[in-house]
């Protein structure tokens, strides 16, 4: 089984370009104003043209109307649309058919009773995201450095296939991978030399370690 390891939140081409040279699966462009990763439509057009096929884009979107996937759609051409927000089941299933386009929807966790909704997405999202849940304070869903206890994870089976996000960096990813098993890991402020700026060396050591702890688990019988 191969770990997918997708690096969120880009939005340079050097970034882009660390990503790509470091083999990642997904990049990540977020379409969100209040955050400092959000990318203006013409830097995801140049962006997404840079990729050329050699990874999967991701575009990031919270509670997005249809008019700004439409805007979003047309400038990154993703592959993939991730969902941050509070969209429930029929909206997935709304923008699969209106962008023919696989879903990742995005569930805050604290505790292990978070994961009861996990089900109610297993019919209509192509892939689930487990991410720590945002205090009430904060401005935006994700990208907060903040991780979760991992160990509510353990033997979680929510019908399809999921990722983990929050807190994660090089040097932790391997212990997250060891404790869920997730399919895929997600990393943003991990990444980061400040916030919301990629460092290509972090990005590099994460894609490595994430590499490095699928391996390990691969041998030992654990993936």
């Amino acid at each position: 089984m191969t770990v997918l390891v997708k690096i969120c939140g880009l939005s340079t081409p050097e970034a882009l370009d660390a990503a790509l040279d470091a083999g990642a699966d997904m990049a990540g462009f977020v379409f969100f104003p209040p955050s400092p990763r959000h990318v203006a439509f013409d830097v995801a057009r140049t962006l997404g043209r840079r990729v050329r096929g050699r990874l999967e884009k991701v575009a990031l979107t919270v509670d997005a109307g249809d008019a700004l996937l439409d805007a979003v759609v047309e400038a990154l051409r993703p592959d993939l649309l991730q969902l941050h927000g509070k969209e429930p089941p029929a909206r997935l299933s709304a923008l699969k058919k209106r962008f023919g386009l696989p879903v990742m929807k995005a569930l805050p966790v604290e505790a292990k009773a978070d994961l009861a909704v996990a089900a109610t997405y297993a019919a209509t999202a192509d892939r689930l995201l487990f991410d720590a849940r945002a205090t009430r304070e904060a401005t935006r869903p994700g990208g907060l450095g903040k991780a979760f206890d991992w160990q509510v994870l353990r033997g979680v089976d929510p019908g399809i296939g999921y990722m983990l996000s929050g807190g994660l960096d090089a040097r932790n990813v391997g212990e997250a991978l060891r404790v869920t098993r997730a399919g895929g890991v997600d990393v943003s402020s991990g990444v980061e030399r400040a916030t919301g700026e990629k460092d290509p060396d972090r990005i590099r050591a994460f894609v490595r370690a994430a590499r490095q702890a699928a391996d390990v688990a691969l041998r030992a019988g654990a993936l």
